[in-house]
């Protein structure tokens, strides 16, 4: 299944499960449309620009709030996952806490520049992590 924006709905019982003083790296999963596409219809310009409009803004808020990328990177090939779940780009965000996270996204600034990110994205996925147990 398709996804690109968050579900609010479930949000609240995913971040409830993360400590709020714990650093969180968002793991992100991109596939670009070949084409922007926003809520009154298709651009003059490719996903990957519309995500790098939308990028200009979200990496001056990353450093605005003590965020970084710590990762990226074009995806080769998924050796395990079901064929039709291929991506073009892997990006891993590290935040201070979920409570930096969470107040980013909420910032006016950053959900105007999401539009882009929208535009941007035949699929998505994002994936909050924390520091686990070692191997």
């Amino acid at each position: 299944m398709k996804t690109i924006n968050p579900d609010p709905q479930r949000l609240p019982a995913i971040f409830a499960g993360i400590p709020l003083d714990t650093p969180v790296v968002m793991v992100n999963l991109l596939r670009f449309r070949e084409v922007a596409h926003y809520k009154d219809g298709p651009a003059a310009w490719s996903g990957r620009e519309a995500y790098r409009r939308y990028s200009e803004v979200a990496l001056v808020k990353l450093a605005e709030i003590g965020a970084e990328v710590i990762f990226m990177g074009d995806a080769k090939g998924s050796v395990i996952a079901p064929p039709e779940e291929s991506w073009d780009e892997v990006l891993l965000v590290r935040y201070p806490s979920i409570q930096v996270f969470m107040g980013m996204m909420a910032s006016p600034d950053f959900r105007e520049a999401s539009k882009h990110r929208t535009a941007a994205l035949e699929d998505a996925r994002l994936i909050a992590t924390v520091q686990g147990h070692s191997l």
